[in-house]
């Protein structure tokens, strides 16, 4: 479990996870396209949910609990890039897990 560094506050978040997020969020900062990035927050931290607006202006850091760089799995990315161009941005949950698909470099 990796830890995503937002404006210096911890979102823990999973490595192979945190790889596709990293990409899709390289790839929006790059066109000065700012988005809602959001997720469920487990039960036994207390629940509900939190989001966050990602934007060129905020400090940004990614913290992989792994030494081995993820391989990217291009139909998820493809899938995670589309819901971030929504109004309500990229909401990780059930919808957005990874599909059945053998990763892709």
């Amino acid at each position: 479990m990796g830890v995503l560094y937002y404006d210096n506050e911890g979102f823990p978040m999973d490595d192979r996870l945190m790889a596709h997020v990293q990409m899709i969020v390289t790839m929006k900062l790059r066109r000065s396209e700012n988005f809602f990035l959001s997720w469920s927050i487990d039960a036994a931290a207390g629940g509900g949910r939190e989001s966050i607006w990602i934007d060129n202006g905020v400090p940004i850091r990614f913290k992989y609990s792994g030494s081995r760089p993820a391989q990217i799995n291009r139909e998820w990315a493809e899938k995670l890039a589309l819901a971030a161009n929504t109004s309500i941005g990229l909401v990780i949950n059930e919808a957005t897990i990874e599909p059945d698909s053998i990763p892709a470099t």
